[in-house]
């Protein structure tokens, strides 16, 4: 996950703990247990409301099993994985900890995350949609749980689209504006707008830069084969992606200064008002919910040959090294029931990954009339996007995505280059 509002809030020190913190941003591991007591430690990131929410959880989960404690050590997101990896190498790291899907099968592959499959409770898999388990797999085994997932909409200005005309706005996916709708909607704030105002930002930034791949998606593309080594991107839908997504710079749709490696975030363009609408993630709700001095709402990302959309979200994982795997598996196990994921994604603004959860619908504490959107868009997420997003090379696959399409956005570079790039690029990626 890319250092968006949340992250730099977290990493500004806004969310800490520090009675756990030691002064390195973790609290030391220890082997040995307090005296009567099964230990775990669990490191993770957040905003208030999702360490709120793990307090909670790791309260109830105590509660449940009595002479267990769990650990909270709460870091910033800039320190979390380099601290992690430091860890791993010392063979000293936490027994569970949180780590964002597209980096999930890098630690997967690397054998630094314990095998889940002896220690889950039958049937497990069955709580989960088809795209949150694929999302924790590596050679067919489950080394996570898939905690909450996010996902892009489209967050927009009211008065912005009333000056350009723009009337009403999707209401269901089904409904959902095309590529070429959507084009006619940029084309309309275009003209409204000043010079220096735009009509939209997309979420690319960083690491975010895997949101990009929903334009492939909608046009029914793959980057990865089946076998998820082989490159599968230079195909039409992904002509169609780059071809269209290019435009958005070419044509004056996005400001120049959000290309996927930028500094400035989507959501900060819209918040300055600087963009009528932006692609962003229901975790924003509460944060613009509460800085915001214009009326806004939230509408479907467009669809072209199908509807798509991110897989965003974290898993939740116990490390190989732990020395209670039956208790790491059981807090795991806890913190997806569904009155847990319940009230921790209703609070923090998150998507459930529970197939019960998304029938049923939950409802946001904040602006709770936005729910049905993006739980809506998340259903559009199919297990074959997840999956390949959770590749055990996708953290060497994102340099090559912030690479060429760099160079597509604001370098010149032509679409047939750009793709032949990331498939020399994905080859690569995926033989090391």
């Amino acid at each position: 996950m890319d250092l968006d509002r949340r992250h730099f809030l977290t990493a500004a020190g806004l969310v800490a703990l520090p009675t756990l913190l030691s002064s390195c941003g973790f609290a030391p591991q220890s082997s040995s247990s307090p005296s009567g007591t099964d230990t775990l430690s669990f490191t993770t990131w957040g905003t208030d409301s999702e360490l709120a929410g793990f307090r909670t959880a790791i309260a109830a989960f105590q509660k449940a099993n009595p002479g267990s404690t769990v650990t909270l050590n709460a870091v910033p997101y800039a320190q979390m994985f380099t601290n992690i990896d430091a860890q791993l190498q010392a063979g000293n790291p936490p027994d569970v900890f949180r780590v964002p899907y597209y980096t999930f099968g890098s630690y997967a592959g690397r054998g630094q995350l314990l095998d889940l499959t002896p220690h889950l409770p039958g049937g497990f898999s069955d709580r989960f949609t088809s795209a949150a388990w694929a999302a924790v797999q590596n050679g067919g085994k489950p080394f996570g749980v898939p905690h909450h997932t996010d996902t892009t909409a489209i967050l927009y200005n009211k008065a912005a689209l009333t000056k350009a005309g723009v009337d009403a706005v999707p209401t269901s996916i089904e409904d959902a504006w095309t590529w070429a709708e959507f084009e006619k909607v940029a084309q309309a704030l275009r003209r409204s707008l000043p010079a220096d105002r735009y009509p939209f930002a997309y979420n690319w930034q960083g690491n975010g830069v895997t949101r990009w791949l929903t334009w492939l998606f909608e046009s029914d593309g793959r980057f990865l084969a089946d076998d998820l080594v082989t490159p599968a991107i230079d195909s039409a839908a992904g002509r169609q992606a780059v071809d269209f997504t290019k435009s958005f710079f070419t044509r004056g749709y996005v400001p120049p200064n959000s290309s996927v490696k930028s500094t400035k975030l989507a959501a900060d363009l819209w918040y300055a008002q600087t963009t009528a609408m932006n692609f962003g993630g229901a975790f924003l709700i509460p944060d613009a919910q509460q800085t915001l001095d214009f009326e806004w709402g939230a509408t479907f990302a467009p669809r072209n040959v199908r509807s798509a959309s991110d897989f965003g979200g974290n898993a939740l994982v116990a490390t190989a090294k732990t020395g209670k795997p039956e208790l790491a598996a059981a807090f795991l196990d806890f913190m997806t029931q569904a009155d847990s994921m319940k009230g921790f994604c209703e609070n923090a603004s998150l998507l459930p990954t529970r197939k019960d959860l998304n029938a049923s619908g939950i409802t946001f504490a904040t602006r709770p009339e936005l729910s049905p959107v993006f739980i809506g868009q998340a259903g559009a997420v199919k297990a074959q996007d997840s999956g390949q997003v959770a590749s055990p090379s996708m953290s060497k696959i994102i340099t090559v995505l912030k690479d060429q399409l760099e160079q597509a956005f604001v370098g010149g570079q032509d679409t047939a280059t750009t793709l032949a790039g990331m498939t020399a690029g994905i080859a690569a990626a995926t033989a090391s």
